[in-house]
Order: C-alpha cells, then structure tokens, then sequence
C-alpha cells in the first residue's frame, strides 16, 4: 500500500504515520516524488487495512500497491528513475548511454589501448571485469586487485566513469575506491546478502537479469536493492537461456518496453551475452535502442580475436563507432511510442 501525504504536512504527521505502520507489524519506507509526499507500507504478505491510517493528520489517500514488488514499481514511483554517474545520465529522456570495453581487465597497456579505442569511437563509460565468476574453475579468473588499479588509470587517463562486477562482498570496501558503478552478474542476482549489502553502499548498482529468471524475479531482486535504501538502481538485460543452438543465449528484447511500462528503473540491454556472436551485437544493439532502451552494455577489444574472455561477442571500435550513429540515428526520430517500428525500419536500412 501506497500512503499519500498533503504536500504542506509536517515532519511530525510523517512521523506519525510511520509509527502507525510500524505499530501494524510493517515497515514504512519513503518513497521520493517530485509533487507529493508517499510512504510506502512493505513487509505485507496480503491486503492491508488503511483504516488505521486514513483519520491520521495530512493522509489524504491510500491506494493499494497490486504487484509483489512495490518501490520498484510505477504504481509506487511514476516518475522516471535518473541514475547519476559522474554527470552522466542514465534514464528518463537522457540520451541512450553506451558503455564499451573488454570482458575482463587485461595488461594495463593492453587495457588502456582499448580504453582509448572505445572513447575515441564513442563510449561515455568503460566496463571491464576485474573479478570473473567463471563456469570453469580452469579459465582466466581476472587479476583482481591489480585490475581495480588499470581502472583506475582508465579514468585518470580519459575521463570513463568505471562499470565492474563484484562478486563476492568481501571485495565491496576496494571496488568502491576504485569503481562508479558496480554491476552485479547473472549469476549473483539472487544473491540475496550481497544485494543487501550492496543496498548500503554509495555507488549505483546495474543489476543484470538472470539466465532463467522471469520478470518478477528480477525486478523482486532489484526491490532488495530499493528496500534497503539503494535508489540508483539500472536494469540491465542480458539474454536468458532457451533451447536455441544458433546464440550463446535468446536476447529477450520483449521485456524492455514492458519494465518502462512497469517500473520506474532505467534499463540497458548488453546484446554482446545475449548473442554471443560478434555478428549480431550491432544488428541486436540497434534492436534494444529502438524498443527504448536507455543504454546499451557491450564487449570491445582493439583486437577482438586476442580477448583474453569471450572473443567471439567482442567487437572492435568500428562497431562501437557504428553503435554510436545509430544511436544518434534514434535520437533524431519521433518518440517511441509512436514509431517504435518506424525507428526498428530506419536502423535495418543502415550499413
């Protein structure tokens, strides 16, 4: 349930709507608005009774919240979540964002080879992984620590805000020294501790969709994330598995217009895992754009083939360069709810 509050109530009639909803064994939460005061009752397993609420000084309504997930919800927050990296923007009408770079950090010349490859062809962020969670104990596991420190140069040398992936909690205090926005991987969305500690430290958090998770399990893992005070949150869908032999995994381009129907969270699309064909990324990347994505997460090399992880979905500058003019491309259309298909037709055509 959703408590509206007049906009000229007190810190006292906040307050003592919150004690009411905690005396109702729920957790009150404060949801931001632009033109009202909300709280937001969680904790609820049914209906709750807005009979102890509605007589309270400044409640003007109490309006039922009908998914399983609330903060994330439009039902609780209609207005657009923009996530602010380094004063770049993420959400809302922002321009779509492109965020380029290897799989895993590799040499520091190497690495900084690439950073300069993806920022002259157009990336505003690089990504990189540092720690790799890898399904073979065998394969390259990243360099961790000494990558935090390539990163850092990164940034010092071109200005790239830093997207890496944390996979164990123990790394949080060094990634957050060294990292502007910590993604958390396929694998660890359901990590339900890390995401309670990641819903407590500064940074923004991009939250990849799982291989088989449905929408609500996503977007339930992403309420962790909202329920433990974390508002900088960016969806990020990667592909799930399917019975398909002809890509590494079935980009589920569907669910991008159907989360900024349902929720206020901005969502990029990394079409390099939800291929895994370097053939595909762009045709794909053009893809998510014209179903409104707000960025687009992609693997790129100077040399593509010499990847130390995940060669073949890694793209070299040229097709970052040609990501960034389609995006371009888009951005001079009409809205998207009106040519969502129009703008698909436009890309299509383009070499």
């Amino acid at each position: 349930m959703l408590v509206i509050l007049s906009s000229d109530c007190s810190v006292a009639d906040v307050a003592a709507v919150e004690s009411a909803i905690t005396a109702m064994g729920y957790t009150p939460l404060a949801v931001p608005g632009e033109n009202r005061t909300a709280i937001c009752v969680t904790g609820n397993k049914g209906p709750v009774d807005p009979g102890p609420l509605r007589g309270l000084r400044g409640v003007v309504d109490c309006i039922p919240v009908t998914k399983p997930y609330k903060l994330v919800s439009r039902e609780v927050r209609a207005e657009d979540t923009v996530v602010d990296v380094d004063g770049i923007t993420i959400g809302g009408d922002a321009h779509p964002i492109l965020i380029a770079g290897p799989c895993s950090v590799e040499t520091e010349a190497r690495t900084l080879r690439i950073a300069e490859a993806v920022k002259n062809a157009g990336a505003a962020m690089f990504r990189a992984g540092a720690f790799k969670p890898r399904t073979s104990p065998y394969d390259f596991q990243g360099l961790g620590v000494e990558a935090l420190h390539t990163l850092r140069r990164v940034k010092q040398e071109f200005g790239l805000p830093i997207v890496s992936e944390i996979v164990d909690a123990a790394h949080l205090e060094v990634m957050i020294e060294h990292v502007d926005v910590l993604q958390v991987g396929t694998r660890n969305m359901q990590n339900f501790a890390l995401l309670q500690r990641l819903a407590e430290q500064p940074r923004p958090v991009l939250l990849k969709r799982g291989p088989a998770a449905t929408l609500t399990e996503w977007l339930m893992a992403a309420e962790y994330l909202l329920a433990g005070g974390k508002r900088d949150v960016i969806l990020c869908e990667r592909g799930i598995r399917s019975f398909s032999d002809h890509s590494r995994n079935t980009l589920d381009l569907n669910v991008v217009p159907v989360v900024r129907q349902m929720s206020h969270l901005p969502i990029v699309v990394d079409p390099s895992h939800g291929t895994g064909r370097r053939d595909c990324v762009r045709p794909m990347a053009r893809a998510a754009l014209a179903a409104g994505a707000h960025g687009l997460l992609v693997e790129a090399h100077f040399d593509p083939r010499s990847s130390y992880t995940d060669a073949a979905q890694t793209v070299d500058a040229d097709v970052i360069r040609g990501i960034h003019d389609d995006a371009a491309v888009l951005a001079r259309l009409p809205a998207l709810d009106a040519v969502g298909a129009g703008r698909a037709a436009v890309l299509s055509s383009r070499p």
